[in-house]
């Protein structure tokens, strides 16, 4: 058992990450207070969150690590492919409108195609990269963009 600095609350060590600095092995504050101030730092700090995301995504070993990762899900997934591919030809033959503005926040940004289900194609959530990043985590409990 350990006590959490921040919320006070005696917990399991397994409510705890593991942090090798650390006496015990475990970071002083628990799991749900961790998320917590993880998100309103990113909240705060969003554009340079997005930038640095953007940068990062442009080295060579992770533009390697996603080209493979696409690879393997193609070839894993092809249900995924297949959904991706009939929505580009529906917006590029007009069938689909794709909107200037995120569904979730309103911004204007480049938007992305959010699949809830992969078996019907052409429904979609609309939203922008911050938001489409926390709705693929959703099923995680994670809440949504607040732009």
């Amino acid at each position: 058992m350990k006590r959490c600095f921040k919320c006070g609350v005696e917990l399991a060590l397994d409510q705890f990450y593991a942090h090798p600095a650390m006496a015990d092995g475990r970071l002083g504050k628990c799991k749900a207070c961790t998320r917590t101030d993880v998100t309103a730092n990113r909240a705060a700090k969003l554009d340079y969150y997005r930038a640095y995301d953007v940068a990062r995504a442009k080295t060579p070993a992770v533009r390697q690590r996603i080209q493979f990762g696409a690879e393997v899900e193609r070839q894993a997934l092809p249900h995924r492919s297949r959904a991706r591919g009939i929505l580009a030809k529906a917006v590029g033959a007009g069938t689909v409108v794709k909107p200037k503005s995120c569904q979730s926040c309103g911004r204007e940004a480049r938007i992305h195609g959010h699949h809830r289900d992969y078996w019907t194609p052409l429904v979609v959530d609309w939203l922008c990269a911050a938001c489409h990043w926390h709705a693929n985590r959703d099923v995680l409990g994670r809440p949504p963009c607040e732009s």
